[in-house]
């Protein structure tokens, strides 16, 4: 598998956790919407972020919770683009869009990588991703953040996921994509049940044939809600054990909410599977 991605400040070696805080410049996000609409609450929790540990900065002008409703392209250039100006001198950001326009603007504002919950199939993606030369994560999404969670079915999830991605790998590379660019997110969460997100974490090492980088994003999810019953604000524990058991199973990078326990936890499991020392 690809063990490394060059970002603008940084090269990621996936030997090691690499932590992706999120940033939802959103009035309607699951978890955080309202909070950091304005941009000084932006930058002081992207702050917040990098100094507890964060790697990449996430962000995210759109919700894409179940039910979200779509905003308009400007709405979400004006929400993104101040905030990734602010911080691309000082960290790595990715933008999270689907929107080409937004891609392409978002990365002359400095965004070091693209992440697309559409997989780059909306109109125009394909070609603005090619046209960025900017690593992409290519999202598994069954329907739309409208319809996902309506009665979401699969024949096997993991081999379909599997699937979806090399139909998307091979479309990148027809759209001159190059593969070394590319990162992959089976999506939890998005038009999936629980059995399908707990069957997709339990095989992450399936996609380990692809040869590309997985990212993992179930911090503070529904899943959580189900087993514990508790509001997305109580799920930080519960989300640091499932970004542990990501990593463990094979994911390289994890999308958390809560940057500063979830670095510490992995840095310790880090430490106790690569240590060298005698027993």
């Amino acid at each position: 598998m690809l063990t490394q991605l060059a970002l603008k400040h940084k090269t990621h070696d996936f030997n090691e956790p690499c932590i992706m805080g999120i940033l939802n410049v959103t009035n309607d996000s699951f978890s955080d919407g309202g909070l950091f609409v304005d941009l000084e609450s932006a930058k002081r929790q992207a702050e917040q972020m990098i100094h507890e540990g964060a790697h990449i900065i996430d962000v995210g002008g759109e919700s894409t919770r179940p039910g979200a409703a779509p905003v308009s392209e400007q709405q979400e250039l004006d929400r993104v683009i101040p905030i990734i100006e602010y911080l691309s001198d000082a960290i790595d950001v990715s933008i999270d869009t689907s929107k080409a326009r937004v891609m392409t603007e978002a990365v002359e504002a400095g965004a070091a990588l693209i992440n697309d919950v559409c997989a780059l199939q909306m109109d125009g993606a394909l070609a603005a991703a090619a046209a960025a030369h900017v690593p992409v994560c290519l999202m598994h999404m069954q329907g739309s953040p409208r319809t996902m969670q309506h009665n979401p079915s699969y024949a096997d999830v993991t081999a379909d996921v599997y699937q979806f991605f090399e139909e998307r790998i091979k479309a990148c590379d027809i759209a001159g994509i190059s593969r070394e660019l590319l990162i992959l997110d089976p999506g939890f969460g998005f038009g999936k049940t629980s059995a399908h997100n707990v069957a997709l974490l339990r095989n992450i090492s399936a996609f380990e044939k692809l040869d590309l980088p997985i990212l993992a994003g179930l911090s503070r999810k529904s899943l959580i809600a189900e087993v514990i019953n508790k509001p997305a604000h109580e799920r930080v524990i519960a989300s640091v054990a499932l970004a542990m058991l990501a990593w463990q199973n094979g994911a390289s990078i994890i999308r958390v909410h809560d940057v500063a326990e979830t670095s510490e936890a992995l840095t310790m499991c880090h430490y106790i599977k690569s240590f060298q020392g005698e027993g």
